[in-house]
């Protein structure tokens, strides 16, 4: 299922610190999250797609380094955006 208009809006309301609020570190990785779970279901079913793979590893360093940022700024808040994405770490 793709990401649609109101499920992105549905996450930056969930998650931004404003309305409107894209470009926080929060929101990026809420997104991030969403689209990395999209591309695992899509690896289940196509295992030899090489270009998806290196896409979905992207995006998940991508949200590792967006996590070690929240980390070092506001650890509170990381651990909450682990829990509530339910990203295990």
């Amino acid at each position: 299922m793709p990401l649609t208009a109101e499920r992105k809006q549905q996450l930056i309301g969930d998650f931004g610190q404003k309305s409107g609020d894209t470009g926080s570190p929060e929101v990026q990785i809420a997104l991030l999250t969403n689209r990395i779970a999209q591309m695992t279901e899509h690896m289940a079913l196509h295992n030899k797609d090489y270009s998806s793979r290196r896409g979905l590893l992207r995006m998940v360093s991508r949200r590792r380094r967006l996590l070690d940022y929240v980390k070092s700024t506001n650890p509170q808040m990381y651990l909450d955006l682990l829990h509530r994405l339910d990203i295990r770490k």
